[in-house]
């Protein structure tokens, strides 16, 4: 009678699940490109095809996806926790796989709104998803390097798919061939989610188990108050986060415009589109290792300042080279401050409900795409697309300041993260 084969022992670190880690990357990458289909194209398709003559009409569909990407966010956590995380990364791929032939065939701006409702959902379903297993692979040692490499993949195909749709459309028209490629990579996303990526939910529960923490069990309302409100880390992390994507609103939905309206062509529009995005995803393979090694709140303050500084270059220029270079600017400070921020969520939440604190933090990071299209809009149809910038670029600054104020260091190299307190 044969015995049956022993199960190998759980193992954290990324050199023991590389295989998954990378396979996760690689998904994470087609993520970002459902975002990137979009970067270039739709704001020129609200201005030249719809005819939305006012910029916060132009911006609905920014809003459209920030509310329900950080409303889905929030539900992702949770549902992760409860019924495993590879569920929700292939049910976020079935729900973004139509989002390509909405834009293609959107006879009216509705159809564009509906498309990015979907695409909000797909975001917050799968990204959120693959941070979490991610961090549930890695431990708490390399975890700064783990998101580092994890928004790297996002924001770098961010920025490939927008330089392409740019060619693209430049080369072809606006409409169908940008979004052909998005039809492709949803199609491979959804093949490589059910086919060759596995559970890691069991890798949380291991490592939760040489916790001595009081914390494991708390309600949502306890952890959405603590990662709102109440912790300092985790609050301070809260607010960067959305206004790090309050800003990239402004940038994925105005700075088209601004470029369009002072005579550049479509094909340098998508390369201007592009860098920001590129800085930011090459950027974060250094930035989050750093966080492991030099800590995360001083990056983070200092990367808010550098975004304010990139904003208000984009303000004040005039010209493709100006703007290019605040656009540099902006990126290499989001580098700084996007996986750093997850790796504080990381730090400071127990194993046990680090998903629904992700889920938190992203729901009011992203909610930052819909204040940012709301804010920037209103202003630019009051005062200005000048304007508009400017004032961005004023807030991701005193963002900046409340980072260094509040936040105290959740990293420190070879010591367990502390509890994060109920009490302020």
């Amino acid at each position: 009678m044969s015995r049956p084969a022993a199960t190998a022992p759980l193992r954290l670190g990324l050199r023991a699940n590389l295989a998954q880690f990378t396979l996760l990357v690689a998904v994470n990458g087609l993520v970002g490109a459902m975002i990137g289909q979009e970067r270039t194209v739709l704001p020129l398709l609200a201005d030249q095809v719809f005819d939305l003559s006012a910029y916060t009409a132009a911006l609905t569909f920014i809003v459209a996806f920030g509310l329900t990407k950080a409303l889905t966010n929030l539900a992702a956590g949770a549902l992760s926790d409860r019924y495993g995380r590879k569920p929700i990364l292939v049910a976020g791929w079935l729900i973004g796989a139509p989002v390509p032939l909405l834009l293609i065939w959107a006879p009216n701006w509705g159809w564009v709104i509906a498309a990015n409702i979907l695409l909000g959902i797909n975001q917050g379903m799968t990204w959120s998803t693959t941070i979490v297993m991610k961090i549930d692979l890695v431990g708490p040692a390399r975890r700064g390097l783990a998101m580092g490499l994890n928004e790297a993949a996002g924001y770098t195909a961010v920025a490939a798919t927008a330089l392409a749709t740019g060619w693209l459309a430049a080369e072809h028209g606006l409409r169908p061939a940008p979004f052909l490629l998005g039809l492709a990579v949803a199609a491979l996303g959804l093949g490589l989610s059910t086919l060759a990526v596995r559970e890691t939910h069991h890798h949380a529960r291991h490592e939760a188990s040489g916790y001595t923490r009081a914390d494991a069990d708390l309600t949502d309302r306890q952890i959405l108050t603590l990662t709102s409100i109440r912790e300092k880390a985790l609050s301070a992390a809260s607010q960067a986060g959305m206004v790090n994507n309050l800003n990239d609103g402004l940038a994925w939905g105005l700075y088209p415009i601004l470029f369009a309206t002072s005579g550049l062509g479509v094909a340098r529009i998508g390369v201007l589109a592009a860098i920001y995005p590129a800085v930011w995803g090459l950027g974060q393979t250094l930035t989050g290792a750093l966080s492991d090694r030099w800590g995360r709140k001083w990056l983070i303050a200092a990367g808010m300042l550098t975004q304010a500084a990139g904003i208000a270059l984009v303000a004040a220029g005039t010209g493709f080279t100006t703007w290019a270079f605040g656009a540099v600017l902006m990126g290499a400070g989001t580098a700084m401050v996007y996986p750093t921020l997850l790796a504080v969520i990381g730090d400071v939440a127990h194993p046990t409900w680090r998903a629904r604190a992700v889920g938190v933090y992203r729901l009011w990071r992203d909610s930052g795409y819909a204040i940012g299209a709301l804010v920037a809009g209103i202003t630019a149809d009051l005062l200005g697309l000048r304007a508009a910038i400017w004032l961005v670029a004023a807030i991701t600054a005193a963002s900046g300041l409340v980072v260094a104020v509040r936040m105290y260091e959740t990293h420190h190299p070879g010591a367990q993260a502390a509890p994060a307190s109920t009490e302020e």
